[in-house]
């Protein structure tokens, strides 16, 4: 049997969502790519409790909330498969990424099994994203990362980061600078108060490769039939010229939505 032409993508949610929310979040865009893009989508490591939402919303804003961070759907005391989850949580002062090393290894298992051709992480995980480019292009400044002395995966072909940031830490720090060289498609909303563009510059500064794309909502992957298009196009030719979508009608809200019928 032919092996599958697909292009494999891990797919990375964001603080406080969890794989089956990002995945029906990203429902449109799936259906768009069809067969020619396998989404995989990785459940992050550590469950929040209450109290570990409440500080990170402190950490952000006054004001934010989980319908703020695209993950209203998250609860902590019902269906096990919506609990909310973190790559790595944080203080009040985004100095410390507690449990950043577990949820590394953790993807350093999952990318030894397989072969994949990108990444595309949305908020925390578009940080996470950026990061595991990053180390693959120089896996030995983390040690644990090696599987028998050897990186457990060939540097990835592009990474997607929908509302990234660079998280602060001394491991962060030694993995992505002075910079990463991945193709790296950072997606900004113009609208975003959760990563405004000072915070999204400290990753778009450090990454060499870069291209950035705006849309005119907030925090969410844009999913308008415009930006599916260029998303598609893009998964499938990372490298190639893939022009920019297109503004929205005048006649369509400004902001998309990563399904139909939820905000993202």
């Amino acid at each position: 049997m032919a092996a599958s032409s697909a292009k494999k993508v891990l797919m990375l949610h964001g603080y406080a969502q969890n794989a089956a929310i990002f995945s029906k979040r990203m429902g449109a865009l799936r259906k768009s790519c069809g067969k020619d893009i396998e989404f995989v989508f990785i459940d992050a490591p550590h469950v929040l409790s209450p109290v570990d939402l409440a500080e990170a919303f402190r950490s952000s804003s006054e004001t934010s909330s989980l319908d703020d961070l695209g993950a209203q759907e998250a609860t902590a005391d019902s269906d096990p498969a919506l609990m909310p989850r973190g790559w790595w949580k944080v203080n009040a002062a985004r100095t410390q990424t507690v449990g950043l090393e577990d949820a590394i290894l953790q993807l350093r298992d999952i990318l030894h099994k397989d072969h994949y051709h990108g990444i595309f992480g949305f908020s925390q995980g578009a940080a996470m994203a950026a990061l595991i480019s990053a180390l693959l292009e120089k896996p030995a400044v983390f040690p644990p990362f090696l599987v028998d002395g050897k990186p457990p995966h060939p540097p990835l072909t592009f990474c997607v980061a929908a509302a990234g940031f660079r998280p602060t830490s001394p491991l962060c720090d030694s993995i992505f600078l002075p910079s990463f060289s991945t193709p790296t498609l950072h997606v900004l909303g113009r609208t975003d108060v959760i990563m405004v563009e000072e915070r999204s510059k400290t990753l778009t500064d450090i990454s060499v490769n870069k291209r950035i794309e705006w849309h005119d909502g907030g925090h969410f992957v844009p999913s308008k039939a415009n930006w599916r298009n260029f998303l598609k196009a893009y998964l499938k030719d990372p490298l190639g010229d893939v022009p920019s979508p297109a503004p929205s009608p005048a006649s369509q809200p400004a902001s998309g939505t990563a399904t139909p019928a939820t905000p993202a």
